[in-house]
């Protein structure tokens, strides 16, 4: 394929990072999409699974710093179409990580489509861009057979969602009965919500739960914004269609009663969400908080689909977006203006995945662009405010902790964390738990809830400090 490929950097602990792509054996050339660390063989090394317009990827972590690809003798290298989102998760509760992969559409690609489009609000739109122009492709559930190896399941599951362009899912707990959900981002189809029954199989609640949300859903952001114990879910989507904020009412809040059933609501134009992004096109996102006074925030990735009238070759830039969170009365503030330079340069944004690579106790930002290098946002926020980072170890063969649950109770009130829920736009966040705690000098109590039922509680827990917690 000639330059490109997938790259490996490796953190040197000093703020710098070092190629190890070919050293290590992932250097796989392809038309790549997304990248998901996951412990699937429970031996407690992180392993990778690589999406493309092609075939799937399984790099098996040897352990010392080199990887091998089993996708063949782990049962996921038959499997050709145009894969997308890629996100692990233990859905049956034996211990062993599944993964669930995103299929977009069967595309068919043709050089006379080159000359044909549509208009969409005032613009053209090539026919080899409108994802209307081809059937959807199946989405795949590989449950883990514990032996290195694994199952397709999903239409067995009832995960296939076989009319869905799908782009991206997480991972979680939803409807608060201890096993893991899946919220399914669809491009100009029905988004899907799949409630876990528990006997490895899933009900589809999308309409009943008010969650389909037909538009061009790209990215997915899953956090408590309003603290009150359940997870909410925010939605990026195509240009005039705004980005969403579907309310979780499980537990309910103030005026409203909790829902007998899950129940989702928009409340994007109401809290500030809404409105200021017709004219953007958002992908990759997040909830994080990022001046750690104890309310989740938002990032956007904004990137233009259209070609530049003057170089058809290249796509209209776009401004990403920093949304502060002020209350979950008052909503985000779009902060984007004050936020640095980074946040005044136009680019083509699309994946985001957020960690705190300098370990200084706040959230970075690497920004995947098109036609373009990664951009690293160093998170250089000045406050006065505290912040916990949890980081969890679970026993033998359990996976990574990807779905544990992470609770802290201070005088500010309590917060909640999912682990590994946020999967986002062919992105992946650090597999642990961020808390900004504000003026508070000791977190009251923490209690974590592991995969296997077992849970831990600790009392007055210092903060500004990255905790491990053993099972």
């Amino acid at each position: 394929m000639g330059r490109g490929g997938d790259r490996l950097y490796r953190n040197n602990g000093d703020g710098t990072f070092s190629d190890r792509t070919e050293a290590a054996g992932v250097d796989h050339r392809g038309l790549s999409m997304a990248a998901a660390w996951g412990d699937y063989d429970g031996d407690g090394e992180l392993d990778l699974v690589v999406t493309s317009y092609g075939h799937l990827v399984l790099y098996r972590n040897n352990g010392d710093g080199t990887f091998v690809d089993v996708a063949a003798e782990a049962g996921l290298g038959a499997f050709e179409g145009f894969w997308t989102g890629a996100s692990w998760g233990d859905y049956d509760g034996d211990g062993k990580l599944d993964l669930y992969i995103c299929g977009y559409v069967q595309f068919d690609y043709r050089p006379e489509y080159g000359g044909l489009g549509s208009t969409q609000y005032a613009q053209v739109i090539p026919f080899t861009l409108n994802p209307s122009s081809y059937k959807p492709e199946r989405n795949l559930l590989f449950r883990n057979q514990g032996d290195g190896t694994f199952e397709e399941v999903a239409e067995l599951a009832g995960v296939d969602n076989r009319d869905g362009r799908s782009l991206s899912a997480s991972w979680s707990d939803l409807d608060l009965d201890g096993r893991l959900d899946l919220y399914v981002a669809n491009d100009v189809s029905d988004n899907v919500l799949l409630l876990n029954r528990g006997d490895g199989t899933f009900e589809d609640v999308s309409h009943s739960a008010w969650a389909a949300d037909y538009r061009g859903a790209m990215g997915l952001a899953v956090g408590d914004y309003d603290n009150d114990g359940d997870s909410d879910l925010f939605v990026t989507h195509w240009i005039a269609q705004e980005n969403g904020l579907l309310w979780n009412l499980v537990r309910g809040s103030g005026d409203t009663p909790p829902s007998p059933q899950l129940k989702f609501t928009d409340v994007a134009d109401m809290l500030g969400l809404g409105q200021i992004s017709l004219n953007d096109i958002g992908w990759g996102t997040s909830f994080f908080d990022f001046d750690h006074d104890g309310l989740l925030d938002l990032f956007v990735a904004n990137g233009s689909t259209f070609e530049q009238p003057e170089d058809r070759s290249r796509l209209i830039p776009m401004r990403n977006r920093l949304f502060w969170q002020r209350s979950p009365e008052d909503g985000f503030f779009d902060l984007s203006e004050v936020s640095g330079s980074a946040y005044q340069e136009d680019g083509v944004s699309r994946g985001a995945a957020f960690a705190d690579y300098d370990n200084d106790g706040d959230i970075d930002v690497l920004i995947m662009n098109h036609q373009g290098a990664p951009s690293l946002l160093r998170n250089d926020t000045e406050t006065e405010n505290h912040w916990l980072k949890v980081r969890l170890e679970c026993a033998s063969g359990r996976g990574g902790c990807v779905g544990a649950v992470v609770e802290i109770e201070t005088a500010n009130g309590r917060q909640r964390r999912e682990v590994g829920s946020q999967s986002s736009y062919l992105s992946q966040n650090a597999p642990e738990a961020h808390f900004g705690v504000g003026a508070v000098s000791v977190v009251g109590a923490l209690t974590v809830r592991f995969p296997s039922g077992a849970e831990r509680r600790m009392e007055k827990v210092e903060v500004d400090q990255t905790l491990l917690v053993r099972e």
